[in-house]
């Protein structure tokens, strides 16, 4: 019996992602996005997380820096 190849969902390429920036993956999973993973979709999700870890690590900065008096 063979089993139906699914690609993964949006929500598994986020922690797929999520995973890979903080360098933790299950081999199961990295398998699974190798094989069945569209790119442009790791490259996309990829990039808005990256923003919006720069966005966030800015905003922390400029609130320790108001908070300080600077």
């Amino acid at each position: 019996m063979s089993e139906e190849i699914k690609p993964p969902t949006l929500w598994q390429v986020a922690k797929s992602v999520l995973a890979a920036m903080l360098g933790v993956q299950k081999s199961k999973n990295y398998e699974r996005d190798f094989q069945y993973g569209k790119p442009r979709q790791y490259i996309i999700l990829g990039i808005v997380f990256v923003i919006l870890f720069i966005l966030i690590l800015v905003g922390v900065v400029n609130l320790v820096l108001s908070l300080a008096g600077v």
